[in-house]
């Protein structure tokens, strides 16, 4: 009787330790959110084409920011033992007119999320970059919306 005892408090006391081990490694759950968020504002942008189907220059910059930011904060994720998967974008039925408005609020969100604190000095330096990313395809992504309130304002 004793060694059941002792064999069910030793399964206790393990399976009670490993979710305290479960958070010791790869901290950071902010990666994930910050991915998908990525995709989707990509997403966005890539389809919001103007009457003549092409896309602007700085949209172009905001996409190919975008798209090193989600490099660089994959391998800060896979570093800190994250899973990495494609999430198809959810709100895809956004109007093609509110899409670039939609990518840079998701970039701003983007940006919250991955500048927590990170514990992981191997992943500090691709969120530092991912960051910088993320802060240039939000400043364009910004510029591109003027210009298409003064485009809109010149067709008036």
């Amino acid at each position: 009787m004793k060694k059941k005892s002792l064999i069910a408090a030793l399964a206790l006391m393990a399976a009670a330790s490993l979710p305290a081990l479960a958070d010791e490694y790869g901290r950071h759950p902010f990666y994930l959110h910050a991915l998908s968020d990525l995709r989707t504002a990509a997403w966005k942008v890539e389809h919001r084409r103007p009457e003549d189907g092409q896309v602007s220059r700085d949209e172009q910059v905001v996409i190919d920011e975008i798209h090193a930011a989600i490099g660089d904060l994959q391998h800060a994720a896979w570093l800190d033992g994250k899973p990495v998967e494609w999430r198809e974008p959810t709100d895809a039925w956004l109007p093609p007119e509110g899409r670039l408005h939609a990518a840079a609020d998701l970039l701003r969100k983007v940006r919250s999320d991955v500048a927590r604190e990170e514990d992981d000095p191997r992943s500090r330096p691709y969120q530092q970059r991912g960051l910088a990313h993320v802060d240039l395809a939000l400043a364009t992504a910004q510029h591109a919306i003027g210009d298409v309130r003064r485009h809109d304002l010149r067709r008036e």
